[in-house]
């Protein structure tokens, strides 16, 4: 117990110290506010569910201090209070403790049996023991897909009457279940509650049971302290009154003789489809509920679980949906993540979305809205323009016939259904181009692969059972190069991006020049002679961007495609040579281990001070994909690097999410930013990790030498035998394919052609 005494005691110093400094930067306030749908017509509140939650265990001290420090003063913390069998009440997630606490491994005896709401219930149960034996138990996470690194910091179980001291003057919530489960164990929750209201300011009781709040309304009518009816699922019944929740939801005028509000999950109010769609309307509830005086909160609001794929993977976009659609605004949410309906509520919601500009940071799409659409289709590039993106990008390729083609990878299987087309026998091992085997773009020809292929959405999260648009993941056209360009030219874009790689295999196995094909394509498109459309050309191979420079006089970039420390300044010198930015990748900038920031490189620094634009790639609203430093919130993620990092541009696969970020109200408040837009500090969870917790740092990240950036010369094209008969691709200049068949068929390994195309068949079956 000392042990635990000493860590909890240095933990919780360190803490304070980090968020303290958080927020010392500037005091909270929120902009103008707009008028709300509310039925006060005020700001809907934030209720912390056990505090943040969502990173810590909740109802920790360390879960609910950081909601209040991260967010703002008036967030309201939620407790769950439970009864310990000498009637003292404490704050839990779960009524069965194994789900929220250590329990069973200090009492691994303890499991009991008993009926809860007519429901057989098996566990560890706060009734069977005094606040001094639960002293020895300590809270953990109650998700498993969530962080364990902090259950080993050994947090006390708190009183009631302890949270509101965690942060002096904070808002508390109590939240009361089971209180029949309760008289069971000759405890009294009402006797509990008017109790700890006399000495504790108790704003809110919420309770899902009509006696409950039916006890004690009469003893809080006089008081500031609002009685909110929580509504379970629509098919639970509810034990009072033995009606159920969803029958109890047509009667709010019954509801209001015991309550000034309703707390409703989130489905409640958007219903949602079995495969994960919102259906097409919202219900009446929130306007029903306003109509009879009743305040309305939605619940259920997390950001680590699979929201309805309208939204994106954007867990802000889920909170304007409840409080500015237009028709109605929700009067709060309960979250285990309150930073983010704070970011919505005071810097999102109600502003003007048809500004458009063009300013930093530049929004890059990656292969279109790809976090919404099949990579590189028209239906990717069509909403990555609508959405707002800054700049579109094109990964080119070639087909056998030689056409430039707009794709993500050169290996067909990677972004369409070729494994399981009739030319799934062409599949073939180079190794010059990856390690396993595939078929490639120069494999088919354009018609080819327009008639028969259908895209595929890529899915980087697949590991973690996460999918994308489900319902549009074959959806879209492939575009060529042309297309592409004359694409872009109506839209309201700064520029365009073309990416190439692969270029010297191009030439010396397919005998294509890529480059000639790409300028041939911008000058018949007429981008060598307007000014309208910045073209920008990347790629991780110097030698490409060198002859764009002796040829051309477009913008160029070079991807760094390996995670840096830093770079030499020798290699700085020779980037200079040819490029004007550099892409780089989240890591080199915030370098983390097992999703815990270690530090924040120089890279961006080195960069910038040679005069170098940086952007970063590749930023996705997948909560999986970001460090835990982020809170599970790509606007965190987006400010961390834009305000923290100072990067140029950003390369999203959600373009739409970047630009709501560039058109929030916060951005240029200046000393006046709320805490929860000030960047978070950097590496500031890890060292809140206890010892024997600790994750391993691993390698240090290289420094970019000389060596890494200089390439060979590109060689040249073969000269084309004029007997030949050579097909010229349309609107692709020199992209010309002469001898694609015999050049090709030299690559293809003819003996495991038949066996790998056998494992493909079988592989694609499997998949679909």
């Amino acid at each position: 117990m000392v042990r635990r005494s000493i860590c909890s005691t240095a933990s919780s110093l360190l803490v304070m110290f980090v968020l303290l400094h958080w927020i010392a930067v500037s005091a909270q306030r929120r902009p103008k506010e707009s008028p709300w749908k509310t039925l006060t017509g005020e700001a809907p509140v934030v209720i912390a569910n056990g505090g943040f939650s969502g990173l810590f265990p909740g109802s920790s001290s360390f879960a609910f201090s950081s909601a209040v420090l991260a967010t703002s003063s008036d967030t309201i913390l939620l407790c769950d209070v439970r009864l310990t069998k000498d009637g003292i009440g404490v704050c839990l997630q779960n009524l069965n403790l194994n789900n929220c606490t250590d329990i069973s491994d200090i009492y691994s005896r303890g499991m009991k049996n008993y009926l809860i709401n007519g429901v057989p219930t098996q566990g560890w149960f706060s009734v069977d023991y005094t606040m001094k034996e639960l002293s020895s138990v300590s809270l953990k996470r109650g998700i498993l897909s969530r962080t364990d690194r902090f259950d080993m910091s050994y947090f006390p179980i708190l009183r009631v009457e302890v949270v509101p001291k965690t942060i002096n003057g904070s808002t508390l919530w109590l939240n009361v279940q089971n209180d029949i489960f309760y008289k069971q164990h000759n405890l009294s929750m009402r006797s509990y509650v008017l109790s700890i209201s006399k000495s504790v300011i108790v704003n809110y009781i919420s309770s899902p049971e009509v006696d409950f709040l039916r006890s004690i309304v009469t003893r809080f009518q006089k008081s500031k302290t609002k009685l909110v009816f929580r509504f379970l699922g629509e098919d639970i019944v509810e034990p009072s009154t033995n009606q159920t929740y969803g029958t109890l939801l047509k009667n709010l005028t019954f509801i209001k003789t015991f309550a000034t509000g309703i707390l409703v999950t989130k489905h409640y109010i958007w219903p949602v489809t079995s495969d994960i769609y919102l259906k097409s309307q919202a219900t009446s509830i929130v306007n029903d509920a306003h109509k009879e005086g009743l305040e309305i909160y939605a619940g259920d609001f997390v950001n680590d679980g699979i929201i309805p794929y309208n939204y994106s993977f954007d867990p802000l976009a889920e909170y304007l949906s409840f409080i500015d659609n237009g028709e109605f605004s929700v009067d709060g949410f309960l979250t285990d993540f309150p930073i983010t309906p704070s970011e919505a509520i005071g810097c999102f919601s109600h502003i003007n979305n048809s500004i458009l500009d063009h300013g930093k940071p530049i929004i890059l799409s990656h292969n279109g809205a790809s976090g919404d659409y099949p990579d590189c289709t028209d239906l990717a590039y069509n909403k990555a323009a609508n959405d707002g993106a800054d700049i579109i990008d094109c990964p080119v390729q070639v087909t056998q016939d030689g056409v430039l083609i707009c794709m993500s990878s050169i290996n067909l299987m990677d972004n369409t259904n070729v494994g399981q087309s009739p030319f799934r026998s062409r599949i073939s091992n180079i190794p010059e181009l990856q390690n396993t085997p595939g078929i490639f773009t120069f494999n088919l020809t354009l018609e080819e692969i327009q008639n028969n292929l259908r895209p595929s959405i890529s899915n980087p999260d697949i590991a973690f059972g996460i999918v994308r648009n489900p319902r549009y993941k074959t959806a879209g056209n492939f575009l060529t190069l042309s297309n592409f360009l004359w694409f872009a030219k109506d839209k309201e874009l700064s520029g365009i991006l073309i990416n190439i790689e692969n270029a010297a295999f191009l030439i010396e196995k397919v005998n294509i020049s890529v480059i000639d094909g790409v300028i041939s394509a911008l000058n018949d498109n007429g981008y060598n002679k307007q000014s309208a459309l910045e073209v920008t050309i990347q790629s991780s191979d110097s030698s490409v961007l060198v002859k764009m420079r002796q040829q051309t006089k477009y913008k160029l970039m070079y991807r760094i495609d390996e995670s840096i420390r830093d770079a030499a300044a020798s290699s700085i010198v020779d980037i200079k040579k040819f490029a004007d930015s550099v892409a780089v990748d989240k890591e080199s900038i915030y370098h983390d281990t097992h999703f815990f920031i270690i530090n924040e490189t120089n890279l961006v620094n080195s960069l910038q001070n040679a005069g170098l634009q940086v952007f970063v790639y590749v930023l996705r609203n997948e909560f999986v994909s970001q460090p835990w430093d982020f809170l599970s919130d790509p606007y965190v993620e987006i400010n961390s690097y834009v305000k923290g990092a100072s990067v140029d541009g950003i390369i999203s696969d959600f373009p739409a999410s970047a630009r709501a970020y560039k058109r929030n109200s916060c951005r240029n408040l200046g000393e006046k930013m709320p805490t929860y837009m000030l960047p978070v500090p950097v590496g500031a969870l890890r060292p809140l990790i206890s010892p024997a917790a600790q994750p391993p740092l691993g390698s240090p990240l290289p420094v970019l030498e000389d060596s890494d950036v200089v390439e060979p010369p590109l060689p040249s094209v073969s000269p084309i035998n004029p007997s030949i008969p050579t097909p010229t691709p349309p609107n692709q200049g020199n992209a010309s394919a002469s001898s694609t068949q015999t050049s090709i068929s030299t690559i293809l390994s003819p003996v495991s052609s038949m066996i790998i195309s056998i494992l493909v068949i079988v592989g694609s079956v499997i998949i679909d």
